[in-house]
């Protein structure tokens, strides 16, 4: 798997679960746990900048 290729799903993922939250209007009321899935995509990224290196 290439790096964009990589890039391009995990933007789909994070857009399809923040438009699901924001349907069942858990947005409001999850704010103060925010900080966790912005966590985790940063350790996937390092994961992915250590995998994809050229």
């Amino acid at each position: 798997m290439k790096k964009r290729t990589f890039n391009n799903i995990m933007i789909l993922l994070v857009a399809i679960l923040l438009v699901m939250l924001n349907q069942f209007d858990l947005l409001e009321k999850s704010a103060k746990f925010m900080l966790i899935p912005i966590l985790a995509f940063y350790y996937i990224g390092q994961f992915a900048e250590r995998k994809f290196q050229k």
